[in-house]
């Protein structure tokens, strides 16, 4: 296929694509979907880390909006920046952006994007392995109700001594001083090594186990219309995914939810409950799946999560990147079916071909106004590519990825790309561990005039 061929499929695609994904038919296309799709690696250190990433689009611009002081001079900030969410809701809506510490001393940092000042609102009160230390915080979420959720991506195996993480906290006040923060472990999701979080639109919470041969879960609230977390994680039944007979890893087709508890969150006789050493119980979620009763199907290293609405139907599909074997699938929660959305036979939007061993590692999942699918690698920097999806039939398998971003910095990875729910022209992406030290928070701006911003598809 030669390019301007492939360049017409693509601006068709989009087009359909956009179609596809909106509940507000008449507005203009994302802001960040028109660009030409790119060939070959940036190669590393190629970039200042001010502005890292080879961008698809000329339009497109790069800013450092918060750089780590590797001497923590003025803030505690133990690096390794990972997802980002802001308030989505509520007082001053998309003023605030979140992201997380991934360290053996974890906490969240927040970022007031009208002044650009950054605070950490909660750290540790230790470093692991203290018995009061917290580890590895990856995911970062918004609720239905108004707070903020993280979790810890640290869990052990069967017959190693039970960890003390593996935990789903609430930050029940947000917004608030940092002193007055609220964190609370919500002890009744089963404990894992935590990733992606998505909530569906009747409220319902999705997790994963972040390892090889592992699985993924349905959280179901008792009371669907909570208005808090104490009310929502008061009570609610834990489900884990069964493609067919749960007996193939990574299998595509029909699937059920298996409860692992009853529906006030009780576990199941013959599921594995353990106690830490804090004196904390919890169904091992981990474990409990692969038991024949309970048996989930494995995925090798799912790790993040996002769900989309197609159109008019409300119908919406929870995509899960699973690193190891190089896939993401879409698992229609209407039609109670899971496909395979990419993988390296998808097509390379730049070539016409198969894209091969040029796609690997995918790791977080981002969607922006239109409801377009972005995939972002767990790469080096030199070698690392986020890459845009396109699906114009809706069917859960995308006909072509195409390469919109490439990272340079040496020895960092990217993580957290989040589209701001306020301004479709404006995201947000993290460079995580570089040999530097100084993590950042990049903010990629396009042009203003794209269009009237369409609702997310959360």
């Amino acid at each position: 296929m030669n390019t301007r061929m492939t360049m017409l499929a693509l601006s068709l695609a989009l087009a359909t694509t956009s179609t596809l994904a909106s509940d507000d038919r008449d507005h203009a296309t994302s802001c960040f979907s028109d660009f030409k799709p790119m060939i070959g690696d940036v190669g590393t250190a190629t970039l200042p880390e001010s502005a890292p990433y080879r961008l698809a689009s000329p339009k497109v611009s790069q800013m450092t909006i918060v750089a780590r002081d590797p001497s923590q001079a003025s803030r505690f900030d133990s690096g390794n920046y990972d997802m980002h969410t802001a308030n989505e809701t509520g007082p001053d809506t998309g003023r605030y952006l979140f992201t997380v510490y991934e360290t053996d001393r974890a906490g969240i940092q927040r970022t007031d994007l009208r002044t650009m000042l950054t605070t950490t609102i909660w750290a540790s009160p230790a470093a692991a392995p203290a018995l009061d230390s917290h580890v590895a915080f990856d995911a970062s979420r918004w609720t239905p109700w108004g707070s903020f959720l993280t979790a810890e991506e640290s869990w052990n195996d069967a017959g190693q001594p039970v960890s003390i993480y593996g935990r789903l906290f609430e930050v029940t006040n947000p917004l608030a001083d940092p002193a007055d923060i609220r964190m609370v472990h919500r002890d009744i999701i089963p404990r894992v090594s935590h990733e992606g979080l998505a909530f569906d639109k009747h409220k319902n919470l999705y997790f994963i186990d972040e390892r090889n041969g592992s699985f993924i879960f349905k959280y179901v609230p008792a009371d669907q219309h909570a208005r808090n977390g104490d009310q929502y994680f008061a009570a609610g039944q834990t489900f884990v995914l069964r493609v067919g007979d749960g007996s193939v890893k990574e299998a595509a087709g029909q699937f059920t939810w298996v409860p692992l508890t009853t529906a006030n969150g009780t576990p199941l006789p013959g599921t594995l409950v353990v106690t830490d050493a804090n004196g904390v119980r919890g169904i091992d979620g981990r474990a409990t799946p692969k038991l024949a009763e309970f048996l989930g199907t494995a995925f090798d290293r799912p790790e993040d999560l996002e769900i989309k609405t197609y159109g008019d139907s409300n119908r919406q599909v929870l995509f899960v990147a699973t690193t190891t074997n190089h896939k993401v699938f879409a698992i229609d929660l209407a039609r109670n079916t899971v496909s395979l959305y990419a993988s390296r036979n998808t097509i390379d939007l730049a070539t016409g071909l198969p894209v091969g061993n040029t796609f690997a590692n995918p790791d977080n999942l981002a969607i922006d106004a239109d409801g377009n699918i972005y995939i972002v690698e767990d790469q080096p920097g030199g070698v690392e590519d986020v890459w845009f999806t396109v699906d114009k039939d809706g069917d859960g398998v995308a006909e072509g990825v195409a390469k919109w971003a490439s990272l340079s910095t040496k020895g960092a990875e990217s993580t957290g790309l989040y589209f701001d729910r306020t301004r479709p022209d404006v995201a947000y992406i993290n460079v995580q561990h570089p040999d530097s030290g100084v993590d950042r928070t990049i903010m990629l701006l396009a042009p203003r005039h794209c269009g009237k911003q369409a609702r997310h598809h959360d």
